[in-house]
C-alpha cells in the first residue's frame, strides 16, 4: 500500500480506480445505513477509523515504491465489514498523502484496492469463519489482523507484477513477495496489538459487539 506517485503506469492507475470506486461508493452507503439503524455504533466506528489513521502514519519505505507498516484494516473489517473499511481507507490514504507524504493521487486507486478492499475482505472472511466455529473472538481478531495485513501486501505485490512483469509475471510476483516478506513479522505484531485493542473494546462496551453479531454464542452469554 501507499504506492508512491508516478510509480504505476497510467493504464494500471485507471484500472485500479475503476475497480475501487464502486466499492467505496457502496461503503459510504453502508456507513449511512449502519449509523441510521444502529446509532450507538458511531463511537466504535470512530475508534476503529482513528486506529487506521494513527497506525498508518508509522511506516518504513520499501525498495518497491511502497512501504512496510501495520495496516489496521483488519479490526475495522472484522467489525463493520470490508466495504465500510474501503470507504474509510480513502480518508486514511488521503490523510497520509497530504500530511505525511505517503502515497500518491494517481496511485490512490491501487492503494485503495489493496488496503481498502482485498485486505479487508480477507480479514472479514477469516474472522467470520473462525467465529462460526464458536472459537473465541480474541483468536479470530488476531488472525483477521494478520490476514488483512498479508493480503494487502500480497495484492500490492500483484499490482507491481502486473505493471512490471519482468522477466515474466510469475517471477516478478515472487520477487515482489520476497521484498515484502518482512510483513510476516509486521502482521504478527499487528495481530497482537489488535487483540489488545479488541479486549479493551469488549471490556468497554460488549453489548454493541453482541448487537453487531461479532461474538460467538459462548462469549455472548446472557447478553444475546
Amino acid at each position: 500500500m501507499h504506492i508512491m506517485e508516478g510509480f504505476l503506469p497510467p493504464l494500471w492507475c485507471l484500472i485500479w480506480y475503476i475497480l475501487s470506486i464502486p466499492v467505496v461508493v457502496y461503503g459510504v452507503i453502508k456507513i449511512k445505513n449502519i449509523i441510521n439503524n444502529i446509532p450507538e455504533s458511531k463511537p466504535l466506528l470512530a475508534v476503529t477509523g482513528a486506529f487506521m489513521v494513527i497506525i498508518s502514519i508509522f511506516s518504513v519505505p520499501s525498495p518497491t515504491g511502497g512501504c512496510y507498516h501495520i495496516t489496521g484494516n483488519g479490526l475495522n473489517a472484522a467489525i463493520f465489514g470490508p466495504v465500510i473499511t474501503a470507504a474509510l481507507s480513502v480518508i486514511v490514504l488521503l490523510f497520509d498523502l497530504f500530511f505525511t507524504g505517503h502515497g500518491g493521487i494517481t496511485t490512490l486507486g491501487a492503494s485503495i484496492f489493496a488496503y481498502g478492499i482485498i485486505g479487508p475482505f480477507a480479514a472479514w472472511g477469516i474472522y467470520r469463519l473462525i467465529i462460526r466455529f464458536n472459537i473465541r473472538s480474541d483468536v479470530a481478531i488476531f488472525f483477521a489482523a494478520i490476514f488483512g495485513n498479508l493480503f494487502t501486501y500480497a495484492t500490492t505485490s500483484l499490482q507491481f507484477a502486473l505493471a512490471f512483469p519482468e522477466p515474466n509475471f510469475f517471477e516478478a510476483y515472487l520477487k515482489f513477495l520476497a521484498i515484502y516478506s518482512f510483513q510476516i513479522l509486521v502482521s504478527i505484531a499487528e495481530g497482537i496489538i489488535t487483540v489488545l485493542i479488541w479486549k479493551g473494546l469488549k471490556q468497554y462496551n460488549k453489548k454493541i459487539l453482541v448487537k453487531l453479531r461479532l461474538l460467538g454464542k459462548t462469549e455472548s452469554g446472557n447478553l444475546t
